[in-house]
C-alpha cells in the first residue's frame, strides 16, 4: 500500500502510521522538505532533506517523529518534492 504523494499535499496520520510514512518518504529521494504539524496545523517539526546526506538524517529523524507521534491523536505531514528536470 505505497501511495505517492503529490508535491505540495498534506495527508494526515496517526501514530506508527507517521513514521512508517515518514521513512518512505526519506526513503523516496525526490522529496525536499517535510513539515509535521499537529491537529491545530501548529507546525512542530521542519526537516530538510538533502540527497546526500538522507543516510545520516534518516535515524535521527525518524526517532524525533517516533517521540511526537506518541504525543497526539492525529499529524498532518506536509510533503514538498523536487520538481521533474524540464525538457
Amino acid at each position: 500500500m505505497t501511495e505517492q504523494l503529490e508535491a505540495g499535499t498534506t495527508t494526515r496520520l496517526r501514530g506508527e502510521a507517521l513514521v512508517r510514512k515518514v521513512k518512505e518518504l526519506l526513503h523516496e529521494g525526490n522529496v525536499r522538505r517535510l513539515v509535521i504539524k499537529d491537529e491545530k496545523g501548529h507546525t512542530v517539526m521542519e526537516v530538510p532533506v538533502t540527497a546526500g546526506v538522507v543516510a545520516a538524517v534518516v535515524a535521527p529523524v525518524v526517532t524525533a517523529v517516533a517521540a511526537i507521534a506518541a504525543l497526539a491523536s492525529e499529524w498532518s505531514v506536509d510533503v514538498e518534492r523536487h520538481d521533474p528536470p524540464r525538457a
